[in-house]
């Protein structure tokens, strides 16, 4: 049998550097849960929860959470399998993500210009142990439904116990897809609901001004 691959050592978060106060003192929290701590309740929750978000939003604490522009209803219908677009969006909004790799977050970095960003690079083994029932790990990026989109589905997110011991086979034998080899690095590591605790978990942080990328340097 192949060996499985390990995650990276450190991986990282990007966030609105307008939400800085709100991480040190709440943590790293999903859209949901900031939803939540926001006190916002019915239709006007609904659709920010449940319906594409045009608009990079800012709730009434001030606390921001950034538009899905790359995930269109119209993508995300010819891609999903068991899911429609707004259970697709609830399953996002209730998910703190980072990502493995730089390249990709400065990617998403550029789709966030002109606003600050702030980069928290995280202790990958000591997040993975404390919240181990709650991590997953995707094999493509779930937040972009463009240009031929993936197909993608709630076993998408393949808790990480299920992918240590068996690679990608759960999300292949759910979404009727060719299985991955083991050694196909993930592409976010996602945790369900959020980390509260995130600061302990934190080796650096990086602010990004306009128009700057994140380098492993600045880790």
């Amino acid at each position: 049998m192949a060996k499985q691959i390990k995650l990276p050592d450190r991986i990282y978060h990007m966030a609105e550097a307008g939400n800085w106060s709100s991480i040190q003192q709440y943590g790293l929290l999903c859209a949901s849960k900031l939803l939540d701590l926001a006190g916002l309740v019915g239709t006007e929750r609904e659709h920010l929860e449940r319906v594409q978000r045009q608009e990079h939003t800012k709730l009434p604490n001030g606390v921001q959470i950034r538009d899905q522009k790359p995930m269109p209803p119209e993508a995300l219908e010819s891609c999903l399998v068991g899911l429609n677009p707004a259970e697709w969006y609830a399953l996002i909004n209730n998910r703190v993500f980072f990502w493995l790799d730089p390249d990709r977050l400065n990617r998403q970095r550029a789709a966030c210009e002109p606003r600050s960003q702030i980069v928290l690079t995280i202790d990958t083994s000591e997040l993975v142990a404390a919240y181990c029932h709650q991590v997953a790990v995707t094999p493509i990026n779930t937040g972009n439904a463009r240009r031929r989109p993936a197909c993608r589905g709630a076993s998408t997110f393949v808790p990480y116990t299920v992918w240590v011991e068996s690679g990608w086979a759960s999300e292949a034998a759910t979404l009727g897809l060719p299985e991955r080899k083991r050694s196909h690095v993930p592409v976010e590591l996602t945790v369900t609901g959020g980390v509260p605790d995130a600061m302990r978990f934190v080796l650096n942080v990086c602010e990004l001004e306009t128009g700057q990328s994140f380098t492993l340097l600045d880790a």
